[in-house]
């Protein structure tokens, strides 16, 4: 796959850490990757026998259908097996591997005061009380639990706990408005809600638990709610030494549907016996954005989302026992699932949970964490990392990131200029960047570099995981070869793929089957270089339509942050009367830079040069900051409509800081008004 001698700029792994890797050079890689397409019951069989199984599969590792021409989509994996996620991911390891004293998570709080060790021991007692209270409140195998916790213990013991007892958790980021809650509880027919009093968010405090009694309200008016009981997780950096919540927040309450955690927890066993699980049984559901505004409910079960996830986190951040793995995600995200709780458990890690945000109390709040607990594996966001950048090489001079030995970034596609930052001054030129392309829908990572085998190249989501076999297709299905930029798709599945949207699997097949009967969909745009390397473009609904030409967003973006001025950018497509549509591109500045004439003709002489005259902006617009959602994504549809003046926004309660938007308003290009 790769070509000797490439024109590119490759980086290359350490030999340090190719010395005790999993997969230690590129050819052990391409061997491994053979076997998994060529041979996928034995290779899947392998990773299974690594896991307890109650009952042994019946049938065949992976059997599955993606073409609908041929009937319903369906993707099954170790037909017939009975198994439990959570004995799995605690049990497996208290009981069987002598880990119960080996540190789970190191709680980092809002505030560097709050702190706090849980051991794997200590993990497994908590998740068999909180079981246990479920129980007591008449949840059972099947039904849907949603959860409304900010970066808290409790939201690791809840989720785990549902999994224990067959019941199906429904995260929802503790971010979202009450309208997003609400839609979450009616689609999944919740049954429980699980929230907290309050929660701190930098300075800013956060009456959940007064959020959470909007949704219900709103979900009683539209509908009788499914909620029966809500129980209330106490934050505990919220209350006074007496055991109240603090004056600050006065916690709305209902004595007929509402109980505190810590009074239910408090007399409840500390053993609870799992509930044996077919392998397709459902283990959650996450709800992801949909193009027409309505969530979507992406569901994931057992057993192949167990294998998945294990097997991506050990080889992509090439774990060993003595590790400390960071991923500064919110469970309230794919992200969170698959590397905070379920992948770094069923390897038995240790892991950093973190609840703050990247620049409080200070700007070297990451950097100090990572001194503290000697992390060793840190995975981020470039939205993270350009927002470190800003702040330029200073702050993390006060720290030892010596420990420091694998670098990864997730989310989107990062750019070059925020790559060779988060390498050199982070990773101090010796840390390879895994940078992983996947999705809710994926389940774990389908494209990414493995740490001591793969020559990176900035910006490029390298080669497939095993078990995954993409493609590129052209608008017309046919698949392209070699050098080529189209749609990016998979051919057949992995055990970790989504296997429907809850409650409508008519939109879970015209979503991701029907474009392209025989694939699933990703709904992403790709391109593989001479060397065979894949590159993510960004969404295909980001593409743009310039006088013909399809153009990547990423691509464009990627071309304005090269300038030294520019700390992040993003660009939209807008009406023309002569090309359909031109480029408009909003700029975020370092600190200190003007925003003026001479500026605007250099990025746009800047994106002539790196690709060509076709892609010159014909608008650039100063943002000191982008709408993002509380996850850090930018929200494109607003910026497309700012860009059109189109006042009517909709729904904008997904927006991290609304005010962004009037800001942006006002220093629109007079040209395009």
């Amino acid at each position: 796959m790769v070509v000797p001698g490439s024109q590119d700029k490759m980086y290359y792994p350490p030999d340090d850490l190719q010395r005790d890797a999993h997969v230690p050079d590129f050819n052990s890689y391409l061997t491994q990757y053979k076997k998994s397409l060529e041979n996928p019951e034995a290779f899947w069989k392998e990773v299974a026998n690594e896991f307890f199984w109650k009952t042994p599969a019946t049938g065949p590792m992976l059997q599955y259908n993606f073409d609908v021409t041929k009937g319903n989509i369906y993707v099954k994996f170790m037909e017939g097996a009975k198994t439990n996620i959570c004995y799995n991911i605690l049990d497996r390891h208290v009981r069987e591997r002598n880990l119960g004293d080996k540190v789970a998570y190191y709680w980092e709080g809002n505030s560097p005061d709050h702190h706090m060790t849980i051991t794997y021991h200590q993990l497994l007692r908590q998740v068999c009380r909180c079981a246990n209270v479920l129980k007591q409140m008449g949840v059972k195998k099947g039904d849907r639990v949603s959860i409304y916790l900010p970066m808290i213990p409790e939201l690791v013991y809840t989720m785990l706990a549902c999994a224990r007892i067959g019941a199906v958790h429904s995260i929802v980021f503790a971010g979202f408005s009450s309208e997003s809650l609400c839609e979450r509880i009616m689609d999944a027919q919740s049954s429980i809600l699980v929230t907290a009093d309050g929660v701190y968010r930098g300075e800013k405090l956060i009456n959940l638990k007064q959020i959470a009694d909007e949704a219900l309200h709103k979900c009683r008016e539209k509908a009788s709610t499914s909620i029966s009981k809500c129980l209330v997780v106490r934050h505990h950096t919220l209350m006074t030494k007496s055991g109240a919540t603090c004056n600050k927040l006065q916690t709305p309450w209902d004595s007929k549907c509402d109980v505190w955690w810590d009074e239910a927890m408090r007399d409840c066993p500390e053993e609870c016996e799992p509930e044996w699980l077919d392998a397709e049984d459902p283990l959650f559901i996450l709800y992801t954005s949909g193009s027409t505004g309505k969530p979507k409910g992406v569901l994931h079960t057992v057993a192949g989302y167990l294998l998945f996830t294990s097997l991506t986190f050990k080889y992509v951040f090439d774990y060993h026992h003595d590790d400390v793995y960071w991923c500064t995600a919110d469970i309230g995200w794919i992200t969170g699932h698959s590397y905070i709780t379920y992948g770094p458990l069923a390897n038995g890690a240790t892991s950093v949970l973190f609840e703050g945000i990247p620049v409080h109390p200070h700007v070297g709040r990451l950097w100090e964490i990572i001194e503290k607990y000697r992390v060793t594996k840190f995975y981020t966001a470039p939205t993270v990392i350009r927002l470190l950048m800003k702040y330029g090489h200073e702050p993390l001079q006060k720290y030892d990131l010596s420990s420091l030995r694998i670098l990864g970034s997730v989310g989107e596609p990062i750019n070059p200029e925020a790559w060779q930052w988060f390498y050199e001054v982070v990773g101090q030129g010796r840390c390879p960047i895994v940078d992983t392309f996947w999705q809710t829908e994926t389940g774990g990572h389908v494209l990414t570099p493995l740490p001591a085998a793969t020559p990176m190249k900035p910006g490029s989501a390298t080669f497939p995981f095993f078990g995954v076999e993409p493609t590129i297709l052209n608008e017309h299905g046919e698949e392209l070869e070699g050098e080529a930029e189209g749609y990016l798709v998979f051919r057949k599945p992995w055990p970790g793929i989504m296997r429907t949207v809850y409650g409508n699997q008519e939109r879970f097949e015209s979503t991701y089957f029907k474009k392209f009967p025989g694939f699933y969909v990703s709904g992403d745009g790709c391109r593989r270089d001479k060397d065979g390397y894949y590159w993510v473009t960004g969404r295909i609904d980001d593409m743009l339509n310039v006088s013909g030409h399809l153009m990547s967003t990423a691509e464009v973006e990627a071309a304005l942050t090269g300038h030294p001025a520019v700390v992040e950018a993003a660009v939209v497509s807008r009406p023309h009367k002569v090309k359909g549509e031109c480029l408009y591109c909003f700029v975020t500045l370092k600190d200190s830079r003007d925003f003026n004439h001479t500026l605007v003709e250099g990025l746009k002489r800047l994106v002539r040069e790196k690709i060509g005259p076709i892609a010159m902006p014909d608008f650039i617009q100063n943002a000191p900051a982008l709408p993002k959602t509380r996850s850090g994504k930018i929200m494109r549809r607003i910026l497309r409509q700012i860009a059109r003046n189109e006042k009517d926004l909709g729904d904008l309660s997904t927006l991290a800081d609304p005010k962004v938007v009037e800001v942006l308003f006002s220093q629109r290009c007079e040209a395009a008004a």
